[in-house]
């Protein structure tokens, strides 16, 4: 089934007639069947489903993911200290800071929130992180929270590849144990929790129309992997209980990769973010399917030549290794594409319309996604939030707030 219709263009251009461009909306109706639909994932495994925020970056659509999806939805998912002390102020609980840091700022932060009893934990890998945060912790008189990350990257048959990603050192049954008996020294901090993402598997498409060799050996090498890193995860948690480490929760699994995650008997809750958004790059799964919501439109400014226009902006290239899947896709009306040699631009635009291209005058919306779900909040204060063919509230951005994380 397509995922857009000229039909879509259409109701979102009424809604957008008189709102400046460009902007960033999002569609509730579509939100919030990415919601009931994640918290479906996980009905029959029991496990509960962490936000992750660094694919929302928006406070008021993050409660809305806790008030639709109701008791399916427990905790957050984090991506710095500052960012968790921000949420923490809005009430939120509950959070693990997915990612490492030891500068004495966020140390701080995290002390004077455990301190206030928030349930926060931030994520380590080496005795270093461990060393750090108990010295705080000391200094402070409380006792912080640490969730090991242990490594999922499949390295097939022993030999130097390395597919996923470069985050924790942490890999095997013995470096587990290992960080875990260290941590016994430190009276201040204690290791409450384990992560085991497998960022590769959550973030891979593995359905893309006309690609069906492509998608054949991806989903071949995603069925190894899982069926590896499942294994090890599972040795590793078993160990690590084994040795007497009480874990409150053991966390895996991201969007893409609900259901693969879902079945891991050792995970107590699987995470997902970029499924409420569904931007460019979460497309085309083969297990999960999402409905595009959040996007950007900018205005045509120029018809450049028969068969094209040019919008003003819409240069929002995502991070991460560079390569055409990274740019921003044109998406309403359909069958619009981005010109080779000028791709989107900061603050020009050119697209090559299809032949079926409803009139699009100066001035006309045309409708993008953001490769990356969260990474369009840093580009705009606000998102419009669309139902029924008009935007029914606003809701503000992290930037919005004036507030950048990284």
């Amino acid at each position: 089934m397509a995922l857009f219709s000229n039909e879509d263009y259409f109701r979102y251009r009424e809604a957008l007639k008189k709102e400046r461009l460009p902007a960033a909306f999002v569609d509730l109706d579509a939100f919030d069947a990415n919601v009931d639909y994640v918290a479906s994932t996980q009905r029959a495994t029991g496990k509960s489903i962490r936000v992750g925020t660094k694919s929302m970056r928006c406070a008021e659509l993050t409660k809305r993911v806790f008030r639709r999806g109701g008791p399916a939805y427990r905790g957050i998912l984090g991506f710095t200290v500052e960012e968790a002390a921000f949420l923490a102020d809005k009430g939120f609980d509950d959070i693990i800071v997915a990612y490492p840091s030891v500068q004495p700022s966020d140390v701080e932060a995290l002390v004077k929130l455990t301190r206030a009893k928030k349930l926060v934990a931030i994520m380590v890998d080496a005795e270093e992180h461990l060393d750090i945060l108990s010295a705080a912790g000391k200094k402070a008189r409380v006792r912080l929270r640490a969730c090991m990350e242990v490594d999922m990257a499949y390295r097939p048959l022993g030999t130097p590849v390395h597919l996923g990603l470069r985050r924790s050192p942490v890999r095997t049954v013995a470096q587990a144990l290992h960080l875990a008996r260290a941590a016994k020294k430190y009276e201040w901090v204690k290791i409450d929790s384990v992560m085991g993402y497998e960022g590769h598997i959550a973030g891979s498409n593995d359905d893309i129309p006309d690609a069906g060799l492509k998608n054949a050996l991806m989903r071949a090498i995603k069925k190894a992997s899982v069926r590896e890193l499942t294994a090890r995860r599972d040795d590793i948690v078993d160990a690590l209980r084994a040795e007497g480490l009480e874990l409150r929760l053991v966390n895996g699994g991201g969007s893409g990769s609900l259901m693969s995650s879902g079945n891991d008997p050792r995970l107590t809750e699987v995470t997902a973010g970029s499924a409420f958004y569904c931007s460019g790059l979460f497309h085309h799964f083969k297990e999960v399917h999402f409905r595009p919501s959040a996007f950007f439109a900018v205005q045509v400014v120029r018809v450049p030549a028969p068969g094209m226009v040019t919008c003003m902006g819409g240069g929002y290239v995502a991070s991460g290794a560079m390569g055409p899947d990274k740019l921003p896709l044109p998406v309403l009306p359909t069958g619009l594409r981005l010109l080779p040699l000028e791709a989107a631009g900061e603050v020009q635009t050119p697209l090559a319309l299809p032949a079926d291209c409803p009139p699009l005058a100066h001035g006309a919306p045309v409708v993008f996604q953001h490769a990356k779900a969260g990474e369009l909040c840093e580009r705009f204060n606000e998102l419009l939030l669309v139902q029924g063919g008009r935007v029914v509230g606003r809701a503000k951005t992290y930037r919005g707030e004036g507030r950048a994380f990284l």
